[in-house]
């Protein structure tokens, strides 16, 4: 049975790969990798023919090791085809790796056929030969993960079907001889009916030939340390278990012993070396020297340093520790600190991420010392990256040395490199980098990057320095706005009080007078007082709740202390009840009757009418005034300090509003200039209260 399924199934998959090869021969020019194809799909072909006429024979070991040849030559050229910026010098190392395993198991293949080995050795070789092949569909598995995963998302569809028929045809391998190792009576079954598996993957090989476009991918860094990783790991556990089989077919008493030292050393040195930080970081290094064209890959280290120093919400470490940590993880420096420029043109720490000794202590000004002066313009001027270790022992570059590097910079050891931070050709600060557990040499690239990145902090830092000084000055415009309402206030009762002593000259004998004084002191008081506690710094000033009240007495109060200075008329409804806050309308009405008298003639009345309905209580502030043209109301009327009177503050409308908006109300005004202001605020209406008779 076993037999028959054996010819059968690989007779239908070699001839249905060799129509696949028919029908692309006969199709015209191909693509490069497209040959490649056909070339791997001629001998599988091959391969699935000779495995139906001459069975487990050199030859098939053959003809199948030249087919996965070719299948990884086929991937290695596609990497190989992506843009020439952004290969790998260790690419080909990778796929190396796999092709010497597919070597390897020739070797042993040809040792276990050309020789007559003892039994347990043939075992041996057996098993060595099945855990090679084993490693070898393992390790085109994953240059095929890596290939497709890592290939730019425009260049997947073309190569989308091919890919998944080689990792079907290598899926199919790697379960084969792994079954096979396991069990030789069910490995048996399982290379028999191989051929059909395969057969059914000539549909996905043909569509991927059909593809004539896009056979150019691009690949990233993470391709290379990916497949490096796997593969490192796939060896470690091959090389065990050829080291088991080898052993355990030796036959020796001693076998069992070595294998457990090599097990140890392994295991040891793996614990010992893995958790290292310099360890690791020499590995980094190597692999970045001999592995790729350039030490970074620019794209993610932008995009993680941009995103340190914008804080990407996992942080909420300040500007300065978040600048440090970026250009530490940029290095692989253990920690760093952020010197800033302050006002007094010295050098303060803005900033510490992970420093593991004494802080700097830089000095007081910064060009105190025409020497130092002349080495910190050195800097700027040319974009110097220092080398702080190598300005200590004096194997720097000899134009940083003979500009005469500071003494405070070199004297702490825990320095490494120092970034300055240039913006506007201005110092603004410098980072300085603790040394590493594996210190290198910078080379070019990092000279061009951390010179890229310091330019972006030191903006970073100039924006923050802006910021600052931005809520700074918008504290004391806040203060000084608050302080302008204030003396507008402030000149309304010292009007008032001004006019009760002229009156009081003339009066002072008259007890209702007196009476009347007395209360608007008192209101006086009242009013400086209120002033004084806005004018504090805390006193950010809050909208008071508005509630309902009687409009009659607040109007007729606001109204009073001006109809000395002129002709104030009160008209409309009485009795109404409205939702304010009542010193809050007393002093919005207060400022737009004093702004209506200030703009009429002295003989033309300012009239203040209320009206009501169930949706809105309107109160009138109306003069025959010069009025004002409708662009100054359109555009600067409710502005603070604008102003149509000499000499006036233009602070009465603007909290006039904004008393208004604070209650709930609205302010409108109409103006025609020659013929007088009307202003109206609009209030919500209240039910006057009922009072409640006692039984």
């Amino acid at each position: 049975m076993n037999e028959a399924a054996q010819f059968w199934s690989h007779i239908v998959a070699a001839s249905l790969f060799a129509l696949l090869v028919l029908w692309q021969l006969f199709s015209g020019p191909r693509s490069q990798g497209q040959r490649t194809l056909v070339a791997a799909m001629a001998l599988t072909s091959l391969w699935a023919w000779l495995e139906a006429m001459a069975t487990d024979t050199l030859l098939t070991y053959l003809a199948e090791t030249t087919r996965n040849l070719v299948w990884v030559g086929l991937l290695h050229q596609l990497a190989m085809n992506a843009d020439p910026e952004r290969r790998q010098k260790g690419l080909k190392l990778v796929y190396g790796a796999v092709a010497a395993v597919l070597g390897l198991s020739i070797v042993v293949s040809l040792t276990h056929t050309m020789i007559d080995p003892e039994p347990a050795q043939q075992q041996a070789l057996i098993a060595t030969a099945l855990l090679l092949r084993i490693l070898a569909a393992a390790g085109g598995l994953i240059l095929v993960h890596n290939i497709y995963g890592q290939a730019a998302p425009g260049s997947r569809t073309a190569i989308r079907f091919a890919m998944l028929a080689l990792a079907g045809l290598w899926f199919i391998d790697l379960n084969t001889y792994t079954i096979a190792y396991l069990s030789a009576d069910a490995g048996d079954v399982m290379l028999a009916w191989r051929g059909a598996a395969v057969a059914l993957l000539a549909p996905l090989f043909a569509l991927g030939a059909r593809t004539d476009e896009g056979w150019r991918i691009k690949l990233s860094r993470a391709a290379t340390f990916q497949s490096l990783s796997l593969l490192g790991i796939c060896a470690y556990f091959a090389v065990m278990a050829v080291l088991a089989t080898i052993l355990r077919g030796s036959g020796d008493d001693w076998a069992g012993g070595i294998a457990v030292t090599l097990l140890s050393i392994l295991v040891v040195g793996a614990m010992v070396i893995m958790p290292s930080p310099r360890a690791r970081s020499w590995a980094k290094v190597k692999i970045a020297k001999h592995f790729f064209e350039h030490r970074y890959d620019y794209r993610t280290e932008w995009l993680r340093f941009t995103d340190t120093i914008g804080g990407d919400g996992s942080s909420k470490d300040p500007l300065g520790r978040r600048i440090v940590r970026a250009f530490a993880e940029m290095l692989d420096a253990p920690g760093g600190c952020l010197l800033v420029r302050d006002e007094h043109d010295g050098l303060k720490i803005a900033g510490e991420w992970e420093w593991p000794g004494e802080p700097f202590t830089p000095p007081a000004r910064l060009f105190d010392d025409a020497r130092e002066e002349v080495f910190w313009t050195h800097v700027v001027e040319d974009s110097r990256i220092l080398e702080l270790t190598g300005l200590r022992e004096g194997w720097s570059d000899t134009r940083d040395m003979d500009a005469g590097p500071p003494h405070w910079l070199l004297r702490n050891e825990h320095g490494w490199v120092g970034i300055p931070l240039v913006h506007d050709r201005q110092l603004a600060g410098i980072v300085i980098l603790a040394q590493p557990d594996f210190m290198r040499a910078l080379d070019w690239e990092d000279f061009d990057l951390l010179r890229t990145a310091g330019r972006q902090a030191a903006s970073a830092l100039a924006e923050a320095v802006s910021q600052d000084a931005l809520a700074k000055a918008q504290r004391f415009e806040e203060f000084n706005r608050r302080f302008a309402f204030i003396m507008h206030d402030i000149k309304n009762l010292v009007s008032q009080l001004s006019l009760l002593s002229r009156n009081a000259e003339r009066h002072a004998d008259n007890a209702d007078f007196r009476a009347d004084m007395v209360a608007t002191l008192k209101s006086s008081v009242e009013k400086m007082n209120d002033l004084l506690a806005r004018l504090a710094p805390q006193s950010e000033r809050k909208d008071k709740k508005a509630v309902p009240i009687a409009l009659d007495d607040i109007l007729s109060f606001a109204i009073a202390a001006k109809r000395s200075q002129h002709d104030v008329t009160l008209m409309g409804e009485t009795g109404l009840w409205a939702v304010a806050d009542a010193p809050g309308l007393e002093q919005a009405v207060s400022h737009l009757v004093q702004n209506a008298i200030d703009a009429s003639p002295k003989d033309a009345p300012v009239l203040v009418r209320v009206d009501g309905n169930a949706d809105n209580v309107a109160i009138t502030i109306a003069d025959n005034g010069i009025g004002m043209d409708p662009e100054f109301v359109r555009s600067r009327l409710f502005e603070p300090f604008a102003s149509t009177k000499d000499g006036g503050f233009g602070i009465g409308a603007f909290e006039a509003r904004a008393l208004v908006i604070g209650m709930g109300g609205r302010l409108d005004v109409r103006s025609t200039p020659g013929e007088g202001t009307t202003f109206t605020i609009h209030l919500a209406p209240a039910d006057a209260p009922t009072m409640r008779k006692s039984a």
